[in-house]
């Protein structure tokens, strides 16, 4: 048996660096250093904004949105995961009735944890918008 599962192990780790070497072949960039110069063709991708990022954000209460949104936008993320892994585990479940139990259960849980992550980004909108553009400025 370990044998056998070491062999598999190492016939997997072969294959990666096959195509790693393989693709290292193909994907040759000869003009990298021309890719990050001022006129570059990623600077013309970027446009004004760069990546769509603002680094000019310094006031508090842009910070404090920024980190409240992408904590939020993480947390959606993490409840879409749960929905896409409860319906799969439903659609898997082959009539056994604990795992359909189980997926009802993990859909339910993600579909009231969405919602609140909607609540919460609606209220932390509001406060940081309304309330804060009234108090910090």
């Amino acid at each position: 048996m370990v044998k056998i599962l070491n062999f598999k192990i190492i016939k997997k780790i072969a294959i990666v660096f096959v195509l790693l070497v393989l693709s290292l072949n193909f994907c040759q960039a000869a003009n990298l250093e021309d890719a990050f110069k001022g006129e570059g063709p990623l600077d013309k991708v970027a446009g004004d904004k760069g990546a769509g990022y603002d680094t000019g954000i310094t006031e508090p209460d842009e910070m404090i949105s920024l980190v409240i949104n992408t904590i939020l936008s993480f947390i959606g993320v993490v409840f879409l995961a749960l929905a896409i892994y409860g319906g799969y585990t439903w659609m898997t479940a082959r009539g056994n009735e604990e795992l359909v139990t189980k997926a009802k259960n993990t859909l339910t849980n993600a579909i009231i944890g969405l919602i609140l992550v909607l609540a919460a980004y609606g209220i932390s909108w509001y406060v940081v918008k309304v309330l804060g553009d009234a108090t910090l400025k």
